[in-house]
């Protein structure tokens, strides 16, 4: 019934921003989608569509969302790789198994992203 993931959506202030600061991150293009002033931004990595629509008090205010985790393969590369482009340390790394450890930053627009892997 229940397969993977399709998409991870993250509310906040300027979801073009963010999505074209991400783009630039993960090396990949950013899909916009314009209805008026209100703007839906995507980017397609592997399977998964990680998008970005504005934070609203009322239905959907940043911070209330759960945190997405990246699979990646080297945990302290990609975790490097994101402090230098600009995010800010939140927890971790811990080791949560044989061979696994995750940790959390947050992004310059205050989205707090995981990592997952070795």
């Amino acid at each position: 019934m229940f397969r993977s993931v399709r998409s991870v959506m993250v509310f906040t202030p300027d979801p073009e921003r963010a999505a074209r600061w991400w783009a630039d991150v993960l090396e990949t293009d950013v899909h916009l989608d314009r209805d008026g002033e209100s703007v839906f931004a995507w980017l397609d990595i592997a399977d998964t569509e990680f998008a970005f629509r504005p934070a609203d008090d009322a239905r959907n205010p940043r911070g209330s969302s759960p945190v997405p985790y990246w699979s990646v393969d080297d945990l302290s590369s990609a975790r490097t790789r994101l402090l230098t482009a600009g995010c800010t340390h939140h927890r971790g790394p811990l080791e949560v198994g044989p061979d696994r450890r995750i940790c959390q930053l947050v992004d310059p627009f205050g989205t707090v992203i995981g990592l997952d892997g070795p």
